[in-house]
């Protein structure tokens, strides 16, 4: 199975699991995409975090590229032209990142190739 993985920046914007950082600044953010495990969702994780990690649905996170989407404890919207959020709830608090989304659509590309080769080829 083709595993995707791709790192983009992100800013982190508030953080539920952190909240006295002050640093907001870029940070490499890990998304991941196992069609073998799941074909259905994607993972983003924050880089040198160990367990800060959430599963999202692709689906949801293609179309909150270009509209405000929700589902569950994730939100997704476009932020002006260039940027998308992606706000994670939880017990402890909002999660939120903001990615390029140039970087989001290029991960998701990459997601359906992969879906694409990994689907069984009829006899």
């Amino acid at each position: 199975m083709n595993v995707v993985e791709q790192y983009a920046r992100a800013q982190v914007v508030t953080d539920a699991d952190a909240p006295r950082v002050v640093d907001r600044g870029a940070v490499p953010v890990g998304l991941s995409f196992d069609p073998g495990r799941d074909p259905r969702t994607v993972r983003v994780r924050l880089a040198g975090t160990p367990g800060r990690e959430w599963t999202l649905p692709r689906d949801l996170l293609e179309h909150g590229l270009r509209t405000p989407v929700e589902r569950g404890d994730v939100r997704v919207w476009p932020c002006g032209r260039v940027q998308t959020i992606v706000e994670f709830h939880s017990p402890r608090g909002v999660s939120m990142v903001q990615f390029e989304t140039k970087a989001l659509t290029r991960f998701l590309r990459r997601t359906h190739v992969a879906a694409a080769a990994a689907e069984p080829v009829p006899h």
